[in-house]
């Protein structure tokens, strides 16, 4: 019996406990020895009855994968214990397998006995909650324990495909030519229209085949035949035809059968448009590239308002089958930049070729390619020097030109931004000289307000336009940060320190505050600290990517930072993004809400909450580090 109490005062945490208490477990604990490699607990089968305190020898744990390979192998020596995690998470099964590396004395502690003493000594249930908390930030350990759905499961639903009918897809008008026309006017047509399918009608008006960009290569180009040939001479036919109130997997299996690339709508005996095989199966993806594609087929502000609709969906089940949300941001970024895109050439095409080169650049969030589903315009004009004679139509046109994007970009989704950091606003779209001397006037001025700027405008991204004039401005900052910047820096370390973690004293809750009456935490609040202490170190250290992950591994490679550090605030950074997009997907899918950014923690698992508290300490001491070395101020 006292040797039982002398072994339980040196394993941690049960050396918290008072002596009679230790007196009190040590009587009820149970003696189990397992003999040399044998299998003690196999993962989420095996049931525990406690937690196990290793006397002697050795237990070897792990997890396997799908194909029966170890992973995260953890050693555990004499002194400590297994299981704890699994009897807070209230689970009866193992966690991981389990072995015995030597011949091993084990004392059980009774799964009742062990949840009387968290309820009864704080200290003692915080070790456990601390220990899993940090543990949670191991992504392969989380990986593990959340055990996610089947990656071959779809982000959108397979059963669409067999749900959706005609009616609900887009399709693009018909254009046509009359039967006489020469082929080289087909071809200007079709460079006109941007279309790769040209139909072709007789004297009564009546289709009588197509032409495709195919079609031209292998009957004209291959055959060498005059340019001036009747295009009808060398049209494909039959046309196919489907009607509107068809299924969509009607359509692709006719297609696939008849070899056809290319379908004619029909409702009540009339034509609407034609829809293209590469549309419809782009539509039925399985893959987050492929629904790309479906934006970059996109011909009208509607239907890329609708795809961006979708885009929660997609955010959601990618979520679900535990994809990084480092890759879900670039899914999102992509997507929505993909869109600007469209609409950037939309406009151009309606008012015609710009009257100087120019990039067309992304802030913030969008800048960083870490937009989330709450997200509003910022964005920016850079644009050629020009005489002096050609400077005010220069800029009245990207000033118009501004205006039709950022009002098409609202339409679609993407709000206008409340603080006007969008190339519509004069004070946004300037030319390269001017934007020069903005940044070296910021830099050189460097008061809080000016820092705010710097801030906004170091995270940056070209996403259209002429790449040069960007990397011309980056040149320009990558010299002028060559000059002592200690002012700036000093505000901008101010800036990081601006936002706490929101833990109450000694860590023991997640602080909160009332928005309609419900109690909660604002997450890109609590993520804010790491973007903007990572984006001081990044400007000091004249790093320019605009990613915070990517900037995290420039610094690590610089050894501005250790791996353990960037790892630590990259396994963070990425857990509260996870935990943002997933609310902000069930909002809109779910609660049929416009997202926001307000996290309740007595709706999160008690695993996410246990995890939030090692992420906020994590903040906090990484916040204590730039006071010390920007500020020279332990308190702020």
């Amino acid at each position: 019996m006292d040797n039982r109490i002398s072994f339980l005062k040196t394993v941690v945490p049960f050396n918290l406990l008072p002596e009679e208490e230790l007196a009190n477990t040590a009587a009820l604990l149970l003696e189990v020895r397992f003999p040399k490699d044998g299998l003690i607990y196999r993962q989420g089968v095996s049931k525990l009855k406690g937690i196990d305190l290793i006397v002697e020898g050795e237990y070897e744990t792990f997890f396997y994968d799908s194909s029966h390979n170890k992973r995260l192998i953890e050693i555990y020596h004499t002194g400590e214990y297994y299981g704890g995690i699994t009897e807070l998470l209230i689970k009866k099964k193992s966690l991981r397998t389990v072995i015995a590396k030597k011949g091993t004395l084990v004392y059980t502690v009774p799964r009742k006995v062990f949840n009387d003493l968290c309820k009864r000594y704080e200290a003692f249930y915080q070790h456990f909650t601390d220990s899993f908390g940090h543990k949670m930030l191991n992504e392969e350990f989380a990986h593990f324990y959340k055990n996610p759905t089947d990656f071959e499961s779809s982000y959108i639903s397979s059963e669409q495909l067999y749900s959706r009918r005609i009616e609900s897809v887009e399709y693009r008008d018909i254009v046509w030519c009359s039967a006489d026309t020469p082929v080289f006017e087909a071809a200007i047509v079709m460079s006109r229209q941007k279309t790769s399918c040209l139909f072709v009608k007789d004297k009564l008006g009546a289709i009588i085949g197509f032409v495709t960009d195919i079609t031209i290569r292998d009957n004209v180009v291959a055959k060498q035949l005059s340019y001036q040939t009747p295009i009808a001479s060398i049209m494909d036919n039959p046309v196919a035809a489907i009607n509107v109130h068809a299924f969509v997997y009607e359509a692709i299996l006719s297609m696939f059968r008849t070899k056809m690339r290319y379908m004619l709508i029909e409702k009540d005996g009339e034509y609407l448009g034609f829809i293209s095989r590469n549309k419809l199966l782009s539509e039925q993806g399985q893959s987050p590239l492929l629904f790309i594609l479906s934006v970059k087929q996109a011909f009208s502000i509607d239907e890329l308002k609708r795809k961006w609709e979708s885009v929660p969906q997609m955010v959601h089940q990618l979520l679900d089958r535990g994809v990084h949300a480092a890759i879900v941001n670039q899914v999102i970024t992509t997507v929505s930049d993909t869109i600007a895109i469209k609409v950037i050439e939309s406009v151009i095409k309606q008012m015609g070729p710009p009257p100087a080169k120019f990039a067309f650049m992304v802030l913030g969030s969008e800048g960083r390619k870490e937009q989330t589903l709450k997200t509003d315009q910022d964005n920016a004009i850079i644009y050629e020097d020009k005489a002096n004679e050609h400077r005010e139509e220069v800029r009245a046109y990207f000033l118009e030109f501004a205006t039709h994007v950022s009002g098409h970009l609202n339409t679609i989704g993407f709000s206008y931004c409340t603080g006007g950091f969008m190339a519509q606003n004069p004070k946004w779209t300037h030319s390269l000289s001017h934007w020069k001397k903005n940044y070296e006037s910021w830099m050189n001025e460097s008061v809080p307000e000016t820092v705010m700027q710097i801030a906004t405008f170091f995270d940056c991204r070209y996403i259209y336009g002429e790449e040069s004039i960007m990397k011309e401005l980056e040149a320009f900052l990558n010299e002028q940060m060559e000059n002592p910047m200690e002012r700036l820096f000093h505000f901008m370390a101010k800036n990081a320190l601006q936002y706490e973690p929101p833990l109450t004293p000694f860590f023991k809750n997640i602080r909160t505050f009332k928005v309609a009456e419900k109690e909660v935490f604002d997450i890109k609040k609590a993520m804010t600290p790491i973007v903007d202490l990572v984006r001081v170190y990044a400007l000091k250290n004249r790093i320019f990517e605009p990613n915070t992950g990517e900037r995290l591994k420039a610094l690590k490679d610089k050894q501005v930072f250790t791996e353990k550090d960037a790892t630590e605030l990259l396994q963070s950074y990425y857990y509260l993004m996870g935990l943002r997009l997933k609310t902000q997907s069930q909002q809109i899918i779910h609660d049929h809400t416009p997202p926001d950014n307000y996290i309740m923690p007595h709706q999160l698992s008690k695993i996410d909450q246990l995890t939030l508290k090692e992420i906020f300490k994590t903040i906090e001491n990484f916040q204590l580090r730039i006071r010390m070395q920007f500020t020279g101020n332990l308190l702020g």
